[in-house]
């Protein structure tokens, strides 16, 4: 059994419906259920949404990714690049005119110029 269809049993027993009960509240059937409990078969996208609804849980919680239903595993917020040390020690150097790497880049930018302008 995967991390969801363990998920998914538990949520069922922790409200004390057998998997048919929980099939016509869903509006599917048993042996639905029965597939996804026991790893048989994948819910698709809106049966692990009606799960995540009905349960009040995460999916990071029915994928086994976190422990606490309402958790999160992290926050998906991109870093500005010019927050990063290496980036900015990269650029420095690509700008530096007595850099091996400014000489190449300059090189690189022109080729793509010119591929772009064909």
């Amino acid at each position: 059994m995967t991390a969801v269809s363990n998920q998914l049993k538990n949520l069922r027993l922790s409200i004390n419906k057998s998997q048919k009960q929980l099939a016509d509240i869903i509006g599917t059937t048993q042996q639905s259920i029965h597939r996804y409990e026991s790893g048989q078969g994948f819910p698709p996208e809106d049966v692990l949404l009606w799960y995540a609804d009905y349960f009040d849980v995460s999916l990071d919680y029915i994928f086994g990714r976190t422990d606490s239903p309402q958790g999160k595993l992290y926050e998906n917020v991109p870093r500005p690049l010019r927050d990063d040390e290496h980036y900015q020690d990269f650029v420095e150097m690509c700008f530096d005119p007595n850099s091996a790497a400014n000489a190449k880049l300059k090189e690189a930018v022109m080729k793509l110029l010119e591929e772009n302008k064909r």
